[in-house]
């Protein structure tokens, strides 16, 4: 087979994980919503392992949505506690099965607000 067409395969395949990655995470969101944190935590895993077969980087949107050492679902106030932190302009979230905390910036959130104040309407 030549190496162009092996080529084109492969981001097909990639194209089509990520596809996956993307139903199975709407998945989770539903079935967490529905109460059903189990089957959330398996389309997690599910999503996961097919992003490491395919070399896929899982994007920011769906990375924040479970937990980066024990990999379950996160759902406020049911698997996690969400605070802000305005001083250190960040979000952390808590994991409520492993205990541990993940810090995500606002800054983007805060440059945003700054723009829109400053533009003449």
């Amino acid at each position: 087979m030549p190496k162009r067409a092996r080529k084109k395969i492969k981001e097909e395949q990639r194209e089509i994980a990520m596809e996956r990655i993307e139903i199975l995470f709407k998945l989770a969101d539903e079935f967490a919503l529905s109460g059903n944190i189990k089957r959330a935590d398996a389309c997690v895993e599910l999503a996961r392992k097919i992003a490491m077969k395919y070399n896929l980087r899982i994007p920011r949107e769906y990375k924040r949505k479970f937990c980066k050492y024990c990999y379950k679902y996160l759902l406020p106030s049911v698997t996690s506690t969400v605070r802000t932190n305005p001083r250190e302009h960040r979000v952390e979230v808590r994991c409520t099965e492993c205990g541990r905390s993940m810090f995500y910036p606002f800054i983007r959130e805060l440059k945003e607000k700054r723009r829109d104040s400053i533009s003449p309407k």
